[in-house]
């Protein structure tokens, strides 16, 4: 009965992780390491680990600055991106206080032009993404973004990254992607052992972990604690619909959706965004030699609605349907974002030819709509 006592104030701790986080990153940086921030799961986290740098997502997700980002961006802008200008320009975020170089990366047009803007404030590289990865020559321009970062970080900072670093670093970065994936396959469970809300909270806590070895200790801990704990008749959920939930990045604010869909009937078994599979689905492959076109590789096949065509976000949303045996699909766009807004009619397709139900849900980083969430959801639920 002990870890039953234990479960929930885990959750609550990798919830809390981005809050305490800020602690550890001052005592990171007072330990004179370096921080890397980013805005998006395209940099190649191995690079930084390689020259043993910490890495830390800059994201912000709440309405707070959104005011102060925009006395100089567009009002029409989607909420990520005002919200993650405005905490950098009114310096209320610590990670990125703390940060020494931020990476973003030409993923919209809205984030490539506020980088412009936050250059201005903090040093920022820009990684070049290609729009698409058809063809081997779009392998090859994002190979030589890789290779241009990882000159930046030695010219920045006086270091030397070696390829034996690297390979060291895309080993260590392999076995936390798979305690991750290890940890959201206990959701294929029917009933899951535990709800998506708790489960979210570990997959969102762990991008804010410095050390890896660590977090992938952790990561491996809580899954036996889950499924220790669910073969104890009294921890045993209830069998309720279950929801994929793909889209835009959830986290902070959006959170409010995950609570309406689970407040009003249903699970979250599968977490689609870049915060959940999309991210750390695949490895790099680290019996290629060229540990560069590797990388390349890896983070060029990353689902996401900047490329056209994507079909790696519908093979996956095929595949995860199937192996959670999802019962709907809930479509999260943030407003003004125009790539996944389109995208939706492609998703709709996909999971309608899959035999699914599926629901768009437009939203922002207020509490305005939580009522109509919750409306909308509940009927969508009840429909399944």
């Amino acid at each position: 009965m002990q870890l039953v006592n234990e479960l929930p104030e885990i959750f609550e701790e990798f919830s809390d992780a981005r809050k305490t986080g800020f602690l550890k990153a001052k005592e990171f940086k007072e330990g004179g390491n370096i921080l890397i921030g980013s805005y998006c799961t395209f940099m190649p986290q191995e690079l930084a680990l390689a020259m043993g740098a910490g890495t830390v997502s800059l994201c912000s997700t709440s309405d707070e600055l959104i005011g102060e980002a925009e006395k100089d961006l567009p009002k029409n802008l989607c909420p990520l991106i005002k919200s993650s200008y405005g905490f950098a320009k009114a310096d209320k975020c610590p990670y990125f206080y703390f940060a020494d170089l931020v990476v973003g990366e030409t993923t919209c047009d809205g984030k490539k032009k506020m980088y412009e803007l936050m250059g201005r404030f903090k040093p920022v590289h820009v990684m070049q993404l290609p729009n698409g990865n058809v063809t081997d020559e779009t392998y090859k321009l994002w190979k030589a973004e890789i290779v241009r970062l990882k000159e930046k970080l030695e010219e920045t900072f006086d270091k030397t990254i070696t390829e034996e670093d690297i390979k060291n670093a895309v080993k260590l970065r392999n076995e936390e992607r798979q305690a991750l994936k290890n940890l959201y396959e206990v959701m294929k469970m029917d009933p899951p052992p535990v709800t998506g809300y708790d489960l979210f909270k570990v997959l969102y806590g762990a991008t804010f972990k410095f050390n890896k070895e660590e977090s992938i200790k952790e990561l491996k801990a809580i899954r036996e604690k889950i499924l220790t704990e669910a073969e104890l008749p009294e921890n045993k959920l209830p069998k309720k619909p279950r929801i994929l939930l793909t889209g835009c990045p959830v986290g902070g604010a959006t959170e409010k959706v995950i609570k309406a869909i689970e407040d009003n009937g249903a699970y979250v078994v599968y977490f689609e965004n870049c915060t959940g599979g999309k991210a750390v689905e695949e490895n790099v492959d680290e019996s290629n030699p060229d540990v560069y076109d590797a990388l390349a590789h890896k983070y060029l096949n990353i689902g996401c609605s900047c490329m056209s065509p994507n079909e790696g976000r519908m093979d996956l949303l095929r595949r995860k349907m199937e192996e959670y045996k999802v019962d709907g699909v809930v479509d999260m766009v943030l407003q003004s974002c125009h790539p996944y807004a389109i995208e939706t009619y492609t998703v709709k397709e996909v999971v309608r030819d899959a035999g699914k139900s599926y629901i768009n849900i437009e939203t922002d980083y207020s509490t305005t709509d939580i009522g109509q969430l919750t409306t909308r959801l509940s009927a969508f639920i009840e429909m399944l």
